[in-house]
Protein backbone atom coordinates (compact mmCIF):
# COMPACT_ATOMS: atom_id res chain seq x y z
CA UNK A 1 0.00 0.00 0.00
CA UNK A 2 1.39 3.38 -1.03
CA UNK A 3 0.85 6.32 1.26
CA UNK A 4 1.67 9.90 0.27
CA UNK A 5 1.58 12.63 2.91
CA UNK A 6 1.95 16.28 1.92
CA UNK A 7 3.04 19.13 4.16
CA UNK A 8 4.18 22.73 3.87
CA UNK A 9 1.08 24.44 2.59
CA UNK A 10 -0.23 27.67 4.04
CA UNK A 11 -1.06 31.31 3.45
CA UNK A 12 1.47 33.55 1.72
CA UNK A 13 1.41 36.96 0.08
CA UNK A 14 1.83 37.35 -3.64
CA UNK A 15 5.50 37.23 -4.56
CA UNK A 16 6.31 35.02 -1.63
CA UNK A 17 7.60 31.46 -1.43
CA UNK A 18 6.60 28.10 -0.01
CA UNK A 19 8.13 24.64 -0.13
CA UNK A 20 5.85 21.64 -0.21
CA UNK A 21 7.06 18.22 0.87
CA UNK A 22 5.63 14.79 0.23
CA UNK A 23 6.71 11.81 2.29
CA UNK A 24 6.07 8.46 0.65
CA UNK A 25 5.81 5.08 2.31
CA UNK A 26 7.19 1.90 0.83
CA UNK A 27 10.53 0.60 -0.31
CA UNK A 28 9.93 1.19 -4.03
CA UNK A 29 9.73 5.00 -3.99
CA UNK A 30 12.88 5.38 -6.10
CA UNK A 31 11.38 3.19 -8.84
CA UNK A 32 8.57 5.58 -9.71
CA UNK A 33 8.20 8.98 -11.28
CA UNK A 34 6.40 11.45 -9.03
CA UNK A 35 4.49 14.65 -9.53
CA UNK A 36 2.32 17.44 -8.20
CA UNK A 37 -1.21 18.21 -9.32
CA UNK A 38 -3.41 21.05 -8.10
CA UNK A 39 -7.07 21.91 -7.99
CA UNK A 40 -8.35 25.43 -7.52
CA UNK A 41 -11.87 26.14 -6.24
CA UNK A 42 -14.41 25.59 -8.99
CA UNK A 43 -11.79 24.43 -11.47
CA UNK A 44 -10.60 21.13 -12.86
CA UNK A 45 -7.47 19.42 -11.63
CA UNK A 46 -4.31 20.66 -13.33
CA UNK A 47 -0.94 18.98 -13.80
CA UNK A 48 1.79 21.13 -12.22
CA UNK A 49 5.12 19.27 -12.35
CA UNK A 50 6.61 15.82 -12.74
CA UNK A 51 9.99 14.24 -12.06
CA UNK A 52 11.56 11.01 -13.25
CA UNK A 53 12.44 8.18 -10.89
CA UNK A 54 16.08 9.28 -10.76
CA UNK A 55 15.35 12.99 -10.55
CA UNK A 56 17.32 13.56 -13.72
CA UNK A 57 14.37 14.76 -15.78
CA UNK A 58 11.53 17.13 -14.94
CA UNK A 59 8.53 18.62 -16.72
CA UNK A 60 6.28 21.57 -15.86
CA UNK A 61 3.01 23.18 -16.82
CA UNK A 62 3.59 26.36 -18.80
CA UNK A 63 1.83 28.38 -16.08
CA UNK A 64 4.50 27.54 -13.49
CA UNK A 65 7.72 27.31 -15.51
CA UNK A 66 10.49 29.40 -14.00
CA UNK A 67 8.66 29.80 -10.68
CA UNK A 68 8.10 26.28 -9.33
CA UNK A 69 10.76 23.59 -9.05
CA UNK A 70 10.21 19.90 -8.37
CA UNK A 71 12.92 17.77 -6.82
CA UNK A 72 13.28 14.52 -4.92
CA UNK A 73 15.46 12.80 -2.38
CA UNK A 74 15.23 9.05 -2.86
CA UNK A 75 17.20 8.37 0.32
CA UNK A 76 14.43 10.12 2.27
CA UNK A 77 11.48 8.90 0.17
CA UNK A 78 10.49 12.52 -0.29
CA UNK A 79 9.54 14.75 -3.20
CA UNK A 80 9.48 18.54 -2.97
CA UNK A 81 7.90 21.47 -4.74
CA UNK A 82 9.70 24.78 -4.27
CA UNK A 83 7.28 27.57 -5.08
CA UNK A 84 8.66 31.06 -5.72
CA UNK A 85 7.10 34.28 -7.00
CA UNK A 86 3.69 32.98 -6.05
CA UNK A 87 0.60 34.51 -7.62
CA UNK A 88 -3.02 34.55 -6.43
CA UNK A 89 -3.86 32.20 -9.30
CA UNK A 90 -1.59 29.58 -7.68
CA UNK A 91 -4.17 29.24 -4.90
CA UNK A 92 -5.27 25.60 -4.86
CA UNK A 93 -5.07 22.30 -3.06
CA UNK A 94 -1.80 20.66 -4.10
CA UNK A 95 -1.65 16.88 -4.37
CA UNK A 96 1.43 14.70 -4.40
CA UNK A 97 1.01 11.89 -6.93
CA UNK A 98 2.86 8.76 -8.05
CA UNK A 99 3.08 7.74 -11.69
CA UNK A 100 1.83 4.34 -12.77
CA UNK A 101 4.46 3.86 -15.46
CA UNK A 102 7.04 5.51 -17.67
CA UNK A 103 5.16 8.75 -18.43
CA UNK A 104 4.59 11.55 -15.94
CA UNK A 105 3.47 14.71 -17.75
CA UNK A 106 -0.34 14.33 -17.69
CA UNK A 107 -3.05 13.86 -15.11
CA UNK A 108 -3.83 10.35 -16.35
CA UNK A 109 -0.22 9.23 -15.83
CA UNK A 110 -0.76 9.08 -12.06
CA UNK A 111 -2.59 6.51 -9.98
CA UNK A 112 -1.77 7.21 -6.33
CA UNK A 113 -2.70 10.49 -4.67
CA UNK A 114 -2.06 12.07 -1.31
CA UNK A 115 -4.72 13.90 0.68
CA UNK A 116 -3.54 17.31 -0.48
CA UNK A 117 -2.29 20.49 1.17
CA UNK A 118 -3.88 23.92 0.79
CA UNK A 119 -1.87 26.79 -0.66
CA UNK A 120 -3.45 30.24 -0.49
CA UNK A 121 -1.80 33.26 -2.09
CA UNK A 122 -3.20 36.63 -1.13
CA UNK A 123 -2.96 39.67 -3.38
Amino acid sequence: QVRLVESGGGLVQAGGSLRLSCAASGRTFSSYAMGWIRQAPGKEREFVAGISWSGGSTTYADSVKGRLTISRDNAKNTVYLQMNSLKPEDTAVYYCVRARGYYYSRLNDYDYWGQGTQVTVSS
